[in-house]
């Protein structure tokens, strides 16, 4: 039996988190049950922050310093890109006889010659020349960007910064920078600046890079077939879609089904929160763009039925307000991914806080108009989407890759809860990460933390060598079983992953078997581990951070007195306490702070026979 370490429970509530983090908001937000039209939200709140941004960039210019940062001097590589998308977004938004439309031209004329050397790679280069394309579209290119700086960006802004014009091989990029090529040659051509060559052989290139690593199930590997499955493996045929239907491409039926597969996969985590992905790297608030990128994409090439439309609006709604009312900071006057105890992951750190500002927006103001075009401007989302979430199925599969190893992701609707249990850990620098690990996810209920490596919900082996073991990606044989409203879940793993190295590294001295049930409000796991021989351990730990405050133990487990975790109880290990975290960013999750950090661990031994270990979770 699980038996606790003593601890003082008012001294581990008072050192748990800092003041800071106590104070901080609850990582749910808003269940909305009405909500504003999507371009209302965008035209009144998020455009009207941009402007601010905006004005206060025109100002400053280079000295410009936003909630601490000197955004200049942040090596944002991205940045003069975004900062082009987003001013070109205010300057065509507004009235030629309003005063502003002088100010914005002269603005970007001056802050394309200012950043024109700046450093500008992938992304920026194609916010940049998309930018360029708007404004040329419009009739203002000319006054917008003096001749010399036009000479200059259109040497600056080509695909063959990033890609090896011999051979369309990528430049050190993961492959969802195929389609970003192939968007800055598709534009490149539009702009007049080279003939269609390259697009035509970029987008040959990317699609049949999808076909070789999405396989039968149509999902993109972000690895070259190591099999690493997150957010971007949905999202990125979405970017695809779009990359087609700005370039005025028609799009084939092999990308209309891929794109139905993401569909399927998104519609069943639809929530009255407007909550996205709960797992994997760059989520938080991109985690939610990713439903409005790949719905919008799935609107206009009519991947959907008139009521999931009708529903992919109202939920594009949610997603967009939750923006305003729990992202945006108007004390920061940014958006907050960094402080008040959220935290994301150091690609999107906080020295990129202009750039992310500037990016989020261009994601909602170019989906909420492509809603308007699709018919749905000033309406009011549908007032059935509550009931519509309760049709939903209340658990679903959907496979990524079977065969050599086995990825997957399992969701779940429970209650108010959308849960998924995700198995999709392969390929380079991200296993040992606690939101790539196979453990349940729930927002606002179980998180990982971005870049974070303790070892939630999974024994840690710690070798006597020092060799450190835990099973994180190399699973076989998965199988998903439902009896009534009882899920089981169940795969092995000849090896375990030995932790060090930025790819997994495979490791046969312990063998497992895993098994998950998951019935109405409990999650229960059990490892059967079998060493391949005599094992000296130094010690087993594993952890729970949970949103949940004020434990106390039963006698079986801990029991929680307020937030949706309930309870928590193990065997096979020789106790667990309640410690504090060791820091405020071990306590950050990207929508807010954990409250409480269960440590579970065994001491010294060898081990010579098969042993479980196993938990229980319950939640309201």
């Amino acid at each position: 039996m699980f038996k606790p370490v003593p601890f003082v429970l008012a001294t581990v509530l008072a050192g748990s988190v800092s003041p800071a983090i106590a104070a901080a908001p609850a990582p749910r937000g808003v269940a909305y049950e009405t909500v504003a039209p999507m371009n209302a939200t965008v035209e009144q709140r998020i455009l009207p922050e941009l402007d601010v941004l905006m004005g206060k960039l025109l100002a400053e210019k280079r000295n410009m310093t936003l909630d601490g940062v000197k955004v200049f001097e942040a090596d944002d590589k991205f940045l003069p890109g975004k900062i082009a998308i987003g001013l070109s977004y205010l300057l065509l938004d507004t009235p030629r006889d309003d005063p502003r439309f002088r100010r914005y031209l002269a603005g970007f004329r001056e802050i394309a010659d200012m950043t024109v050397e700046e450093k500008n790679d992938t992304w920026g280069v194609y916010y940049y020349i998309q930018a360029l394309h708007m404004l040329k579209e419009a009739g203002l290119l000319d006054d917008a960007v003096s001749a010399q700086t036009r000479a200059r960006l259109r040497a600056k802004l080509d695909w063959r910064h990033f890609v090896r014009s011999d051979d369309l091989t990528l430049i050190d990029l993961p492959n969802n920078y195929y389609g970003v090529a192939f968007s800055v040659a598709r534009l490149r051509y539009q702009m007049g600046w080279e003939d269609a060559s390259a697009s035509e052989a970029l987008l040959a290139r990317m699609l049949d890079h999808y076909r070789k690593y999405s396989g039968e199930y149509g999902f993109a590997d972000e690895t070259d077939g190591d099999g690493r499955f997150d957010r971007y493996s949905v999202l990125l045929i979405g970017e695809i879609a779009h990359r087609f239907i700005e370039s005025g491409i028609p799009a084939t039926p092999e990308l209309k089904g891929w794109l139905r597969k993401s569909v399927d996969m998104m519609l069943p985590r639809f929530n009255r929160y407007g909550e996205g992905f709960e797992y994997g790297r760059s989520i938080g608030a991109y985690g939610e763009t990713a439903f409005l990128e790949v719905m919008t994409a799935a609107a206009v090439l009519g991947v959907l039925t008139d009521e999931e439309k009708e529903m992919a609006y109202a939920f594009s709604s949610r997603v967009t307000a939750r923006y305003a009312d729990f992202w945006f900071d108007p004390k920061m006057g940014s958006v907050d991914m960094w402080e008040n105890g959220r935290r994301t992951d150091a690609y999107r750190g906080k020295h990129r806080i202009l750039g992310e500002n500037l990016s989020l927006a261009r994601q909602h103001i170019y989906t909420s108009r492509i809603w308007d075009e699709q018919g749905f401007r000033n309406k009011a989302p549908s007032p059935r989407f509550d009931a519509w979430l309760k049709s939903l199925p209340e658990r679903q599969t959907t496979w990524f890759a079977r065969g050599g190893y086995d990825r997957f992701v399992v969701t779940f609707r429970d209650g108010d809860h959308v849960l998924s249990l995700p198995v999709i850990n392969g390929g380079t620098g991200q296993h040992m990460h606690s939101p790539y690990f196979p453990v349940p996810f729930s927002a606002g209920m179980l998180s990982g933390v971005a870049d974070g490596d303790a070892p939630n919900l999974l024994p840690r082996f710690t070798l006597s060598d020092g060799v450190q073991l835990m099973p994180l990606a190399y699973f076989k044989d998965a199988k998903v079983t439902v009896a009534g409203k009882t899920t089981t879940i169940t795969w092995r793993q000849d090896q375990v992953d030995r932790m060090g190295d930025k790819a997994p590294r495979p490791d046969d001295r312990l063998s497992v078997r895993t098994t998950y049930v998951f019935s109405p409000g409990k999650i229960v796991r059990t490892d059967l581990y079998t060493p391949k021989a005599p094992l000296a351990l130094g010690a087993i730990d594993l952890e729970l951070g949970t949103y949940s405050a004020e434990p106390s133990w039963t006698g079986q487990g801990f029991a929680f007195g307020a937030g949706d975790v309930t309870g928590f109880a193990a065997t096979g290990l020789d106790g667990c306490e309640a410690r504090p975290f060791e820091s405020a960013a071990d306590a950050g999750t990207p929508p807010g702070p954990m409250k409480t950090r269960l440590v579970c661990t065994s001491g010294p031994r060898t081990v010579s026979s098969p042993f479980s270990i196993s938990w229980t979770l319950t939640y309201r």
